[in-house]
Parts: C-alpha cells; structure tokens; sequence
C-alpha cells in the first residue's frame, strides 16, 4: 500500500511526511482491516508531526479522523463492507481504575490511532473492531471524516462545559473543531460569541449564524455561560476567562497548550468560574454526536487533498489556510 509515513518529527515546512509502498497490513483477532476512503486532518496531528507530542515510533504513519471500509477481520457485528469511522481514540485497557469507572478516555494505557498505533494517512489502516463506529449512511466519506474527531471532542468539550440549550456559549479559535461545534449550539438555541484570528475564519463564523465576531483575545461585549477554546494558546484561555460570567466554564479543547500567562485570580477566577481541560473522548461520546450529526444534518466545510499532499495538507491546517476542515482521500 501506498502511506504517508513521519521519518522524524521536525517542523511542516521541511516536508516531514515521505510517500512510501509499504506491505498491506494484515488483521490480527479483534482488529479489522480497513481501506480508507478518507482521512481528516487534525491539529494533534500536525502537533505528532512537528514533535510537540514525543514520538512513540519510528516511521509512524499519522492519521485518526478514518472513514474505512471492512475489508478484512469482519465480526458479527462489524461485517465485511460496512463503513465505519474510526477516531483518536483507539483502544483501551478496559481494567484501569478509570475504564472501570466509566472513564474510558481517562485510561492509564490507551492507545492513540495515528500516534501509538499506524493511522489513516494511508490506503489501508487496522482498528480494534470495537473501537470503530457504524457511520450514518446520510454522512458521505468526506464530510464524515471531520466528525471523527474535530466532531467529536467539539462535542464533548460542549458537555464538559456544561453548556444547555438556550446559553450563551463563546468559541475561541474558529478552525475544524469550532465550525462543527457551532452547528450543535445552533441547533440547541444558543447564542453563539466568536473570537478567532483570520479574516475568512470571522467570515466562516458569521455565515454559521455567531452572534458576534471578534479577534482572538477580543472579549465578546456580552458576558458568557460557558467557553470553549480551540487554540493551543494560554493567552487564549485568559480571554476566554475573562469573558466568564460568575459560576461559568472554560473548557480547553487542547492536547498541546504553549504555556497559561499569569492572570489576575480575584478578577478572572473568583466567583466559582471554573477551568476545565478536555481530555481525549469516550465511545459514547462517539455515538451519540455521530447519531446528533445525521439528526441536524451536520456538513463540514472540507477542502480535499490527496494523500501526495500530505504534507501541504498539515502546512494548510498550521497556517490556517483552510476554512473548516482539510480532509486526504488516498
């Protein structure tokens, strides 16, 4: 098969993806072999790439927002042919203290699709068969595969938030994540605060139905339920606490965070206003935002690379030279 493989983790621009043949993999018990029909790019990918995250292997391939097709390893409940989604998340121990108190994205011993085990920038990719998700067949292959994860840790970090129809809600960064999220929000009667940078990206916003636009720090002229940040940034964070009525959530929607600024506690925290950091997401999580997509008839804004473009394809997301999500189709 054909993969875009990570030789070692070095900035985006010195193209560190090489297009490579590479024996197809084969399906060990409870794994399934998928052929992927697309592939969603990711800002922790982007993080895996640059070596923000520490390498777990050599020769990686990235790649965790997968829309495959059963080729192989099928069970009774995943049949050959079936189109499934596959997600960062890709395994767990199942017996850590936290997996048996439901926690599962909490898991001391996880397993992270496109960065502890090979991902989808390829023509074919293994999943453990019960980590892969049945897609709705009115989600098509490349506008399902933004949900996988942008979708989907959007999605949760709205429930960490603690956020409930009718509030007002602020997004702070406007990329992949953010686009989808407001979709949600819309569809449960929120009023929606935007503070992101790039002109089309305030643009992108106000067409999804924001309320208000402004630049990254900007503080909305409102004061908010709850926030949700999308940039690795600290500077990001303070703004959005900053914008917190007393009593609300921040949630931080970021693997990887530059640094958090010193900040003023009686101003910004006090008055129960809470920080909340979202870590990875549950299979429920999966589930139930996948079933809410196909309910309000969620569709990305996606540009499409394919899989030669690998490496332009991260270059698009680092530079915020795409609106929405950049999706490769092997």
């Amino acid at each position: 098969m054909k993969a875009a493989v990570l030789t070692s983790p070095r900035p985006i621009s010195q193209r560190p993806l090489r297009i490579a043949e590479l024996a197809d993999p084969q399906p060990a018990p409870g794994n399934v072999l998928l052929r992927v029909r697309a592939c969603g790019v990711c800002r922790t990918d982007l993080h895996i790439v640059e070596g923000e995250l520490p390498p777990k292997q050599l020769g990686m391939i990235p790649g965790h927002q997968i829309v495959g097709e059963v080729v192989g390893g099928a069970t009774a409940e995943i049949v050959l042919g079936a189109r499934v989604g596959v997600s960062w998340l890709g395994g767990t121990d199942g017996t850590c203290p936290y997996c048996r108190r439901g926690l599962e994205n909490l898991c001391d011993s996880p397993t992270f699709t496109g960065y502890s085990v090979p991902g989808g920038y390829a023509e074919y990719a293994l999943a453990r068969a019960d980590f892969v998700f049945p897609l709705p067949a009115v989600l098509d292959d490349l506008h399902a595969a933004p949900l996988l994860c942008a979708g989907i840790i959007g999605f949760r970090s709205l429930r960490i938030a603690g956020v409930a129809p009718g509030e007002r809600v602020g997004l702070f960064g406007f990329g992949a994540s953010a686009h989808l999220a407001i979709a949600v929000l819309r569809a449960w009667k929120c009023d929606v605060c935007v503070s992101t940078r790039g002109e089309s990206h305030r643009k992108l916003a106000s067409s999804l139905g924001a309320a208000w636009v402004g630049s990254e720090t900007e503080k909305p002229p409102v004061e908010l339920d709850r926030a949700i940040t999308f940039a690795p940034s600290g500077d990001v964070v303070v703004a959005a606490l900053s914008s917190l009525r007393k009593g609300g959530v921040v949630a931080i929607n970021a693997i990887h965070l530059d640094r958090i600024p010193q900040f003023d506690y009686d101003r910004l925290l006090w008055g129960e206003r809470q920080l909340r950091s979202v870590a990875n997401m549950t299979r429920a999580d999966a589930r139930d935002f996948l079933a809410l997509a196909a309910e309000i008839g969620l569709r990305p804004k996606v540009t499409q690379f394919s899989l030669d473009q690998a490496n332009e394809a991260l270059l698009a997301v680092k530079n915020d030279a795409v609106d929405g999500a950049a999706v490769i189709v092997p």
